[in-house]
């Protein structure tokens, strides 16, 4: 290491510094930029005028601002006491290798004036305030921090200044470009930018910013980079050409630069040439503030721009104490005083250079009056980079003073020492730094993390276009962190002037947000800020923009049209509200009243031969069942329950066992009748009397009877809540319980049903005037044939639509039994009431076969 310093030392021991010295008890260091450009010399000596060139007097003014603090604090009688702080400033030039220097020759110091004759005493300085570059920073830092030296920064911002180990005695009043990059980022969120790019300098300074904004973005998932450009040193109008057309062809409409005001008059040139008006610009601290950017050729385009600004503050006193700045014309040290007055004043002191005086240039007197010529060097109406001097002058000061405040035996060093102002080492005064805390004027904290960062403040600043085309920089918020609260971010919107048509801020996305409803699906090869918006598929919802995933709804849910939210099912169940619901129960309460009516004729009608000869008991059966078979119908319409799952079909099986069974009994009496009517064939009605026909009508349908309750014992039909058929639907429905026992029930029917056609189509020749074979014929052949045509309709019906299939069925064949029954008696007794009596003879029979059959049909006349 010492011999790297040698030859560093070696290679710039030709430079003459400008610098400025101070004596007192205590030497602290100071590096500025007082100029901005500097010519190296090839092999021979130059003075230090042809090295340095440019004035800048912010620099000047920030140099000023240490020897205005130091001042401040020689005066104050709480702060250090009785003892007198010295400075040592240095010029950096905005040049690497002169800054470089200037710090080891304050880390060495010049024997003259520092050292005594036995090496003894204090060291040439204990504390720097320095370098305001970041690359400067990290190259003095990396080597003085091996001698424990330690650096306050004012405007070095680079995040890999937080390196602990790599510069251990590195601290700084400006917060880091990490959180210069988080601030960014919340800003980014807060207007909901998404889609950005990022254009940085090629220096340590846009370098780290560039690789920690990727990273902070990344893991806040608070947008995605559309590009990422470096900046180019020098003049270099290709690459700049090459970047504007990669920002004119990109979707961004929002463009974030860290670098420096030099990068920045280059890019906004070829941004004019080519007209792009559409990109807002996110100006780093570095560019927010500066001045020859807020000119009318670019404030077209840079109209409206957000900016990080340092902390403002409050110095009282300071702008009367740069009034007092006068040059000394017999010192050659003067730091730039000189320089100052030359710029200010637009003058030259003697000797001016040649030609000068000729061309009409003013010599400075050194009587100028400061107070009546506007300059920029005392505008400090809102000191930023001054204020973070200040406060690093501020921080060894208080650092200083509670060293010195140490009681012996019970210091922090070996052997519980104190420093001593005798011999005092630059690491003590590091070790106190580290826990400094106290308070400025002004009302700000200032105290360092483990990290050597002062806890970090910044102002969200607005680039606002005057219609007079003046341009006002004004304050809208300011972002922060605090041990309570964390990072905040607050925002005055309505003084953001935003540099649009709309006065709106503009949309920066690469992708529009997916509504609810949707669902965010990755673009193959885009970054994650480019997506397609896909809608949530049947039954999935999802009720957040940028939702990732459709969320399934409940089982009893379906999503609604839009996909936003879930909704109940809809049921579906043969209703009594529903068209057909209502047609089906009206035609079962009309097949109710016409079974009504037809037994209330047969009723009034009781005496007469057509009710009387036709077995009136069995016809009033018949007329009771069919009513009965209506009125079941109406167990299958309405909200499925366990009561009319159970009745329904028992209901159903045994009412029309009962009216088939009637049917099937009345078949064969009018056969044995007959019968009886030949010779010898009395005997076969003893088999069909009275007793006989109501116990088999009885035997029969207790049967069924039997049968139901079997089935309801073993597996009962139930109510079942089935969504299989419709997703979005539930549809209520009985479940037969037994498919066996539904078989057998229908199966019993349909025997007694064919049983009674086939006798009936036996007796269908027998003569007319009392046979009914015909008509049961018929109307068996109407239930038989509704009833074949049920069952497959029925299988494949689902939901309501089964009930309806066998609602339907009941009503048809009760219908069809009850018209071709009744109908043509009814026909005869009411119109026809001529043929209604005894002695209405076919014309096909035989006078001696009526006679018998006269004498049989009385002896079946139960009413006599």
């Amino acid at each position: 290491i010492e011999r790297i310093i040698y030859y560093i030392l070696l290679l710039y021991s030709c430079y003459s510094l400008l610098s400025c010295f101070i004596p007192g008890d205590v030497i602290l260091g100071g590096l500025f930029e007082v100029h901005y450009s500097s010519v190296f010399p090839e092999l021979t000596f130059t003075s230090d005028k042809m090295l340095c060139v440019r004035f800048d007097p912010p620099g000047f003014r920030h140099a000023m601002t240490m020897v205005f603090s130091i001042d401040e604090i020689n005066k104050n009688s709480n702060l250090l006491p009785n003892i007198t702080l010295g400075y040592s400033l240095y010029d950096n030039c905005a040049t690497l290798g002169i800054g470089f220097s200037a710090a080891l020759s304050l880390a060495t110091g010049r024997e003259e004036h520092f050292l005594q004759e036995n090496c003894s005493g204090t060291p040439p300085v204990l504390g720097i305030v320095g370098d305001p570059f970041s690359t400067f920073s990290i190259a003095t830092s990396n080597v003085l921090g091996l001698f424990k030296l330690p650096i306050v920064s004012y405007f070095a911002t680079c995040s890999c200044l937080s390196d602990r180990r790599r510069f251990p005695s590195f601290f700084r009043t400006i917060p880091s470009d990490a959180f210069q990059v988080r601030a960014m980022i919340q800003i980014l969120k807060h207007f909901n930018w998404t889609w950005v790019g990022l254009l940085v300098s090629d220096d340590d300074y846009g370098l780290h910013a560039a690789r920690s904004f990727q990273t902070d973005l990344a893991q806040s998932d608070g947008g995605c980079l559309a590009y990422s450009e470096i900046l180019p040193w020098g003049d270099n109008p290709k690459e700049y050409e090459r970047i504007v057309d990669v920002m004119r062809k990109s979707t961004a409409r929002v463009v974030i630069v860290f670098a420096p005001r030099m990068h920045l008059v280059e890019l906004m040139k070829e941004v004019c040439r080519i007209y792009i008006f559409r990109i807002y610009w996110l100006a780093s601290e570095a560019w927010t503030l500066v001045d020859g950017l807020d000119t009318p050729a670019f404030m077209p385009y840079l109209g409206g721009t957000l900016g990080i600004a340092v902390r403002r503050g409050e110095i009282p006193g300071l702008r009367d104490f740069l009034l007092q700045i006068h040059p000394n014309l017999h010192q050659n040290n003067s730091y730039g005083n000189d320089l100052f007055w030359e710029h200010t004043f637009e003058c030259k002191f003697a000797p001016p250079p040649a030609g000068w005086v000729e061309a009409g240039g003013a010599l400075c007197t050194g009587q100028e009056d400061l107070e009546n010529v506007e300059t920029d060097f005392l505008d400090i109406a809102n000191p930023r980079p001054e204020y973070n001097v200040y406060k690093a002058v501020y921080a060894l000061a208080y650092a200083l003073h509670d060293m010195l405040q140490c009681e012996p035996g019970r210091g922090p060093f070996s052997g519980h020492s104190c420093g001593s102002l005798q011999r005092l080492e630059p690491w003590q005064l590091m070790y106190y730094l580290e826990k400094v805390n106290f308070t400025t004027s002004f009302g700000d904290q200032v105290s360092f993390d483990e990290n050597g960062d002062a806890l970090p403040i910044y102002d969200i600043m607005n680039w606002l276009w005057l219609p007079d085309g003046k341009t006002k920089v004004q304050s809208v918020g300011v972002v922060k962190r605090s041990a309570s609260k964390g990072e905040e971010l607050t925002l005055d919107e309505d003084k953001i002037y935003w540099n649009f048509e709309s006065k709106q801020p503009p949309r920066s996305v690469c992708s529009e947000s997916c509504p609810p409803g949707t669902r965010l699906a990755r673009k193959k090869g885009q970054p994650v800020c480019c997506f397609d918006c896909i809608p949530c598929s049947d039954g999935k919802i999802s009720n957040e923009t940028d939702s990732m995933e459709c969320t399934s709804c409940p089982e009893d849910f379906w999503s609604s049209p839009q996909r936003d939210h879930c909704v109940p099912k809809k049921t579906e169940f043969l209703s009594y509200h529903e068209p057909l619901g209502i047609c089906l129960t009206t035609t079962s309460l009309l097949g109710t009243f016409f079974c009504a009516v037809v037994l209330g004729i047969f009723i009034y009608h009781r005496s007469t031969p057509m009710v009387r000869a036709n077995n009136s008991e069995l016809s009033f059966l018949i007329l009771l069942s069919l009513k009965l078979c209506f009125l079941c119908s109406l167990l299958f319409i309405g909200r499925p329950q366990l009561w009319t799952c159970q009745l329904r079909h028992a209901a159903f099986g045994i009412s029309f066992v009962l009216c088939v069974s009637c049917i099937l009994v009345k078949t064969m009496v009018v056969l044995a009748v007959f019968k009886a009517s030949k010779p010898g064939g009395g005997a076969t009605l003893k088999w069909f009397g009275a007793v006989q026909q109501r116990g088999t009508v009885l035997a029969l349908t207790l049967i069924q009877a039997a049968i139901c309750t079997v089935w309801l014992v073993s597996a009962s039909p139930a109510p079942h809540r089935n969504t299989q058929y419709h997703n979005d639907k539930i549809v209520y429905e009985c479940v037969v319980g037994s498919t066996v026992g539904f078989a057998v029930l229908l199966g019993y029917i349909g025997l007694l049903a064919i049983l009674s056609f086939l006798l009936a189509f036996l007796a269908r020749n027998l003569p007319d005037n009392f046979n009914e074979a015909k008509l049961i014929t018929f109307s068996m052949l109407i239930f038989c044939a509704v009833w074949v045509a049920f069952v497959p309709a029925y299988v494949n019906s689902p939901g309501k639509y089964a009930d309806a299939v066998e609602v339907f069925a009941i009503l048809a064949s009760s219908f069809g039994l009850l018209v071709a029954l009744f109908g043509p008696k009814c026909y005869i007794i009411l119109l026809r009431p001529e043929r209604n009596t005894k002695k209405s003879e076919p014309s096909t029979v035989s006078q001696s076969k009526c006679k018998r059959l006269t004498v049989v049909v009385d002896q079946l006349d139960y009413n006599k």
